[in-house]
């Protein structure tokens, strides 16, 4: 069954005890501002606003090793991550109701549910 996915955006992970701060100076280096400081309510991210291509830019708050990865996102889970497994990706974890996701190259990034209305280009149809 065709799916479709795209580039959702680039999550900034910062192993940090103070998110305001990382925001703060990747707002700043990237030329973007704030538009929510607390998103979800958990005070593990802070989501920018304008960000080019209307991509989804936050920064995460993490246990792990700051580092910068991307996400994908489809309307449908499952066959992306098959997809992906096929070009040689592996699973890392199930978060939430997405795919944390392991490129050849060990590059980390997550697999999300689709946005809609956001003004990104049309997703690429996979048949």
């Amino acid at each position: 069954m065709a799916h479709h996915s795209r580039l959702a955006g680039f999550i900034i992970d910062s192993r940090t005890d103070d998110l305001d701060a990382s925001a703060n100076f990747w707002g700043s280096a990237l030329g973007i501002r704030v538009v929510d400081p607390d998103s979800g309510g958990t005070g593990q991210y802070a989501e920018f606003g304008s960000a080019p291509g209307d991509l989804h830019v936050e920064v995460q708050k993490v246990e792990h090793p700051s580092r910068v990865h991307l996400d994908i996102e489809t309307d449908d889970i499952d066959a992306e991550v098959a997809r992906l497994e096929a070009l040689g990706a592996s699973r890392v974890a199930f978060v939430k109701r997405w795919w944390v996701m392991q490129a050849p190259d060990g590059q980390r990034f997550c697999v999300v549910p689709m946005q809609t209305g956001n003004g990104r280009a049309e997703p690429h149809r996979w048949d």
